[in-house]
């Protein structure tokens, strides 16, 4: 129970802080729990990022999800959800249920804009941290800089899946892994079990739902979150036509719109915009409402992360399937960068002033080693300062 509470509290206070969206939340966690507190190495932090690409949900939830799982077993994973979930499930509930005024506005979106600016700072580090792991040869080099570029050209979902596939076939068929290598976290691998149940469980609620919905408002709704989780590859902005076809017309597009747009502000996963959708959607319960959607949403990427993150660990150690990790980690550092710029880059600097404090910050967390406590007050100072 000591390690459950010590996960649940270390993703909460991340779940704070964490703005920028998924790219900007994996580079939290790289730095967290893989450079300071070495619950896991590199490698199998990367395999972890590679598996929730390939798995509907929300990727950078899915990959905290995994990290509580590691170090505390199943309630390790709940915590871990519940930790990182809670500060944004606050917030777009209380946005949803109240009005603010326009000083308070104001003053949350300079705060929001100094903690977007160390999401840059972040996401920048944990790039240039994982290049220098994974980039050690000009063949995954190349996988890495053409991973971005195609990301930024076309940054589109299946052009992300295709990617990973390729540098996957090139990895396995051209790829040198250290076989050298020792992992360097005292955390043990995955048992390499793979889990029916978890996977019963999803196709059980995936094709019974929609059948139970029919009995009850609450069945209904609960469907709907649910197969809007189990359909969206690539989380974040993906799962908006899905949402604004799962409200229909419950509500006005100017709410939806406004939801979508809060939940792209405040710290966290972007798919706590069910808990403000649900809020809405239900004036007489609005927080049962807002718990039920929110836990529709996320559950149907944590029962598959949970019946394949074993097996996905346990293949990494046959030779092939370990050249095959190579290529996708050189890969996962391409988009990392491409993501670098779109969009938490395009999302946060705005001018020449913008610019100069993310490079100060850069200096201050990769060069002076300034705690990421300090950069956060002083990134929130600073927003408040130039709104």
């Amino acid at each position: 129970m000591n390690n459950v509470f010590e996960v649940f509290w270390r993703f909460l206070l991340l779940g704070c802080i964490s703005f920028g969206g998924p790219a900007a939340h994996l580079g939290y966690f790289q730095r967290t729990f893989v450079q300071r507190l070495k619950w896991l190495d590199d490698e199998s932090y990367a395999r972890l990022i590679s598996l929730s690409q390939f798995l509907p949900g929300p990727g950078s939830s899915q990959v905290g999800f995994a990290l509580g799982l590691r170090r505390a077993g199943l309630w390790g994973g709940v915590a871990a959800f519940m930790g990182f979930t809670l500060p944004s499930f606050t917030l777009l509930y209380f946005l949803a249920t109240s009005n603010l005024d326009d000083s308070a506005n104001a003053m949350l979106a300079g705060v929001m804009h100094g903690l977007k600016l160390l999401a840059v700072v972040v996401v920048a580090d944990a790039t240039l941290s994982m290049f220098k792991s994974f980039c050690q040869d000009k063949v995954s080099m190349g996988i890495a800089l053409l991973t971005a570029v195609a990301l930024l050209l076309v940054p589109q979902l299946w052009v992300q899946i295709a990617v990973l596939a390729l540098a996957a076939l090139a990895g396995a068929f051209c790829g040198k892994p250290n076989s050298q290598h020792k992992p360097k976290t005292s955390q043990p691998l995955s048992s390499g079990a793979f889990k029916l149940w978890p996977l019963l469980v999803f196709c059980g609620l995936l094709a019974g739902l929609p059948w139970l919905s029919g009995f009850s408002s609450w069945g209904s709704m609960f469907a709907a979150f649910y197969q809007s989780g189990s359909l969206v590859f690539g989380g974040g902005h993906v799962v908006l036509p899905l949402l604004q076809h799962t409200v229909g017309d419950a509500m006005s597009t100017d709410r939806f719109l406004m939801g979508y747009a809060a939940a792209q502000a405040v710290p966290g996963p972007m798919f706590t915009m069910a808990t403000f959708l649900g809020a809405e959607m239900s004036a007489a319960h609005p927080l049962l409402a807002a718990l039920l959607a929110t836990l529709a949403i996320f559950l149907p990427g944590f029962l598959l992360l949970l019946s394949l993150q074993g097996v996905w660990e346990s293949l990494a150690a046959q030779p092939r399937v370990a050249g095959a990790a190579w290529g996708i980690n050189a890969a996962v550092v391409g988009l990392l960068g491409a993501a670098l710029y779109q969009p938490v880059f395009t999302s946060a600097v705005f001018g020449a002033t913008d610019m100069a404090l993310v490079m100060l910050g850069f200096f201050a967390l990769r060069v002076l080693k300034v705690p990421i406590v300090w950069l956060v007050l002083g990134f929130v100072a600073l927003g408040l300062v130039l709104f």
